[in-house]
């Protein structure tokens, strides 16, 4: 079997798991849900759920590490003309522009972040992983700038990037409960996003990243 056949299998099998996670994840709740149940639904082993997912919640967060990967995109690939932030706030219109998963508000996002709320687990791993993005943030900030990867300007950057982002996703889900209108949700995200590189610019003044 060649090396791409495995890997459309494997990357396949672990799509099958994640669905059937997040199908019972969403009808039942997170914490109602075993592993041993998700392993029936997705006819696989036990022991095939770890080897693809070392933690339930990786199931449920099972974009994760590819939106870990576009960040870093972002900032590698950028035009060199471009100020590193500038390139994550375009980014933001991007995602948007292109509908993408992260930032898309819908009836199905809706089940997504109702799922989270209902469950303190997810509460405590979405957190964990806000904190992870930052550091992955900061590290792709001073990179790009042939900075060390300790410097405190970058890590100041990325903690406020994220809390501008965490913001606007909330703002943004929110207006959708309450209105049920997506393109204002979107509206009322890149607003959040736009008004806090704002601040985050004037508070790098002086610094490569603006």
């Amino acid at each position: 079997m060649s090396s791409d056949l495995r890997s459309r299998k494997r990357l396949a099998m672990r799509q099958g798991i994640s669905n059937a996670a997040t199908r019972l994840f969403h009808e039942r709740g997170f914490d109602h849900v075993t592993v041993d149940e998700i392993a029936a639904a997705a006819d696989v082993g036990r022991m095939t759920v770890f080897n693809h997912f070392p933690r339930k919640e990786d199931m449920f967060f099972d974009r994760d590490e590819e939106g870990r990967e576009i960040l870093r995109a972002a900032l590698r690939q950028r035009d060199p003309r471009v100020a590193p932030i500038e390139s994550l706030c375009l980014l933001a219109q991007r995602l948007v522009a292109e509908d993408s998963p992260y930032v898309r508000f819908t009836i199905e996002s809706q089940g997504f972040i109702e799922t989270i709320e209902r469950s303190e687990t997810l509460k405590a791993r979405a957190r964990a992983i806000r904190d992870e993005i930052a550091q992955v943030v900061a590290l792709a900030l001073s990179e790009s700038v042939g900075r060390e990867a300790i410097d405190p300007a970058a890590h100041l950057a990325a903690s406020l990037l994220l809390a501008t982002w965490t913001v606007a996703l909330i703002q943004a889900h929110q207006t959708f409960r309450q209105k049920r209108d997506t393109e204002e949700a979107k509206a009322v995200f890149l607003a959040i996003v736009d008004k806090g590189s704002s601040g985050l610019k004037t508070a790098m003044a002086g610094t490569p990243y603006v």
